[in-house]
């Protein structure tokens, strides 16, 4: 009998090293076929691979772990990660399906992992009801909308839409709109965990953009990635940590 195999899909690199070292540890006999740091890219590994199971990221961009979920529905079984609140996990209790909540705890991946071994041979659950219920809880997450702005001693209230990227800056974040430069007591850490990831990406460990934001992407003569602006004439640098969220650009 052949060893079970995997896919993990997971947009943060750190992420999938931890996730892939861990699972070697719980589950000797599953062999990792294949990493995605997109939606996009898990859909076409898993095609090139076609594992047993996929570890699937909810929040990716692009194209969501939901959306994936729902065009592997039925070849294969799904563990989803996540970094939902208990309103979205209660979905899951409900289910034949798994998750495993960001940041990833050992008991938690363990027991897991010992559900899914259970499966592998059987049927894949149906992922209908649960996908719905899912979006229905990441619709109506509630993300930041407006910002309280400083610019010397003035304040503008600004919405998050007006915000063409966010950047970190010693001990501040500025906030840089197609009008000027404001700043916010606020960490980007913060931030990012306020956003709507489906609109605003971190592209850099300083700074996080707006994507409807971006115009295009450049290479220079190094192959290093920035991204230009519709509103602005400078270009942001995009680490290479972050470079896989521009390959269909």
């Amino acid at each position: 009998m052949r060893n079970p195999t995997a896919l993990i899909a997971e947009d943060e690199a750190a992420l999938r090293e931890q996730l892939r070292s861990r699972l070697a540890s719980l589950w000797p006999d599953l062999r990792v076929v294949a990493e995605a740091e997109t939606g996009l890219e898990a859909i076409a590994k898993f095609d090139d691979t076609n594992p047993d199971v996929v570890f699937l990221d909810i929040e990716m961009p692009g194209l969501s772990g939901l959306e994936v979920a729902r065009k592997l529905q039925g070849r294969c079984h799904v563990v989803f990660v996540t970094a939902y609140d208990e309103h979205a996990v209660a979905a899951f209790e409900q289910g034949a399906v798994d998750y495993v909540l960001k940041p990833f705890e050992t008991a938690r991946l363990a027991l897991a992992v010992r559900r899914v071994e259970q499966r592998i041979g059987q049927a894949p659950a149906s992922l209908a009801d649960l996908l719905r219920e899912l979006a229905t809880a990441r619709n109506s997450r509630s993300y930041l909308r407006w910002i309280n702005a400083s610019q010397g001693t003035s304040v503008r209230l600004l919405t998050v839409d007006e915000v063409l990227y966010f950047q970190a800056d010693t001990g501040y974040t500025r906030v840089v709109t197609a009008e000027g430069q404001w700043l916010i007591h606020k960490s980007l850490k913060e931030l990012q965990d306020e956003l709507d990831p489906s609109s605003f990406w971190t592209i850099h460990r300083a700074t996080i953009v707006n994507a409807n934001a971006i115009a295009g992407v450049v290479r220079d003569l190094r192959g290093r990635v920035s991204v230009t602006l519709r509103s602005r004439a400078e270009k942001l640098p995009v680490s290479d940590a972050h470079t896989h969220l521009f390959r269909q650009m």
